[in-house]
């Protein structure tokens, strides 16, 4: 399960105190609560790509190159999406007879070669871009809804949002899909995959009638409440068809909260630096629970360095099944945290494109830039760290750090307010030790081909698959591609 947008501070597990998350709660006092998880990217795209593959999004090509250290994401005219180089779970677990099921949000190119049912997925129902809109398909037309491989309608037209009131029943409609297709395999006795993305908590932020007005935090937590009664509900599923101690489910968001939206359209990272689109803490670190009762003994708290990148080796390790060995796997086997609480020692490491902004190293976390962005974007009133502005640390131009890096001790220092005197002897041996793993690193790392430089108006969601048979079809312009503009 997938969140969007969501930030390690929206559980009331996590300090939480507007209680909209009691099933979220109750999931991690019957598993296990990471508080140290971590996204591969700050940015949906980049993250998901690295979910599915298990490598970063610099050695899988989720990343441009348009620009020192830009985050880049697949809106609707972008030309790229996942290399048909990348294995993704899917395609692995068939190897075990798994049938595997995307509900929500695919961001991983939206061009027929891209979409998921070519990359290991037996079904989709859901979008390929996020639900930006309402255009007036002209221009840019609004984002379609696949059902498996043919467009079913189109946001803000069959699939309605009020952007005005909020209003949407879309949750309620991929926990529908959830829960018949977990019913449908278990009739079949088929094991099965279902990757669960819904998009609620992303801007602009919907629920359903029934949940909208009733948190204390407006329209956000409105989201938030659905989501997590969702999640109960696909939970309860898996009690009530008696296969709860057979099935392992993962929780946990895409990148931090976009705290750039404002208080209505985003969420909290809890004592955290910034937010999403940053490689501060705030940008990065996320909420995650891994369930399986019976197997994961419950009520368990781990301090684990852990990633997104983890499900994927994780999830075939417990199929009975190994990593592609042609290629750097990033995400670890997190089997001896999960079932035997151990701690495994590796690093997180925090790029922006192509560029190492910082690595964390037990409880260190050094910077070798840093920025939040432009001066010109943040005196246009977007900001990544509102109220939060650390002098030298949150900067506003890029600032390289590589001969001497900013250090800080999460552990003492969550916020990353308090940079460790470079004259003290902890700075020094902290130094020695996160150099040698900087430097293993990038020896071993082989870039991917980017796919994300180049956007085409042509290229955008004119004409789906099924627009036909729904008379939904559109005509776009000619070609005219150039390079990407990223301005984060």
């Amino acid at each position: 399960m997938l969140m969007d947008d969501m930030g390690w501070g929206d559980l009331g597990v996590f300090g939480e105190p507007s209680k909209e998350t009691p099933n979220l709660d109750l999931m991690a006092t019957q598993g296990m609560l990471f508080t140290n998880f971590y996204t591969a990217n700050p940015l949906c795209s980049p993250s998901r790509a690295a979910l599915l593959t298990g490598r970063l999004p610099v050695r899988n090509g989720f990343y441009t190159t348009n620009g020192h250290a830009r985050n880049a994401y697949t809106p609707q005219e972008i030309v790229g999406g996942i290399s048909e180089d990348e294995i993704l779970l899917p395609e692995l677990l068939k190897k075990k007879d798994y049938v595997s099921k995307i509900i929500g949000k695919w961001h991983l190119g939206h061009r027929t070669q891209y979409l998921p049912l070519n990359h290991g997925f037996d079904e989709w129902f859901g979008s390929p871009n996020c639900h930006f809109g309402p255009y007036n398909n002209s221009f840019r037309p609004n984002i379609p809804v696949y059902n498996n491989s043919l467009m079913k309608g189109r946001y803000f037209e069959e699939f309605g949002i009020n952007v005005k009131t909020g209003e949407s029943n879309l949750t309620q409609i991929y926990l529908k899909e959830g829960l018949d297709y977990i019913s449908r395999q278990v009739t079949a006795r088929q094991p099965f995959f279902l990757y669960w993305a819904p998009d609620a908590t992303h801007a602009p932020v919907y629920a359903s009638k029934r949940f909208l007005g009733k948190s204390k935090r407006g329209r956000y937590g409105d989201a938030v409440m659905e989501l997590d009664h969702s999640i109960g509900q696909i939970l309860s599923r898996l009690f009530s068809l008696g296969i709860d101690n057979n099935t392992m489910v993962f929780f946990s968001s895409d990148n931090g909260a976009a705290v750039m939206s404002g208080p209505l359209e985003s969420g909290s990272n809890g004592p955290f630096l910034c937010g999403k689109e940053t490689t501060f803490e705030g940008g990065m670190r996320e909420p995650a629970i891994a369930w399986w009762p019976g197997r994961i003994p419950a009520g368990t708290v781990s301090a684990q360095l852990s990633s997104v990148m983890d499900f994927f080796t994780t999830s075939l390790a417990v199929a009975g099944l190994v990593p592609p060995d042609d290629r750097i796997i990033d995400g670890i086997d997190l089997s001896p945290v999960l079932f035997n609480n151990s701690l495994v020692n590796r690093p997180i490491f925090y790029y922006r494109g192509n560029q190492l902004m910082a690595v964390r190293v037990g409880q260190y976390k050094a910077h070798y830039w840093t920025w939040s962005n432009s001066l010109e974007e943040f005196n246009k009133g977007i900001n990544f760290c509102p109220g939060q502005e650390v002098p030298g640390v949150t900067t506003h131009t890029q600032e390289e750090h590589t001969i001497q890096p900013i250090i800080f001790h999460l552990g003492q220092d969550p916020g990353e307010r308090y940079p460790i005197s470079v004259l003290s002897e902890e700075y020094r041996d902290v130094l020695r030790y996160v150099t040698a793993v900087v430097e293993q690193h990038q020896k071993d790392l082989m870039p991917g081909t980017p796919q994300l430089n180049m956007c085409d108006l042509a290229v955008m969601n004119w004409s789906p698959p099924g627009c036909e048979q729904l008379n939904k079809c559109l005509k776009g312009p000619e070609s005219k591609p150039w390079k990407c503009d990223w301005p984060h």
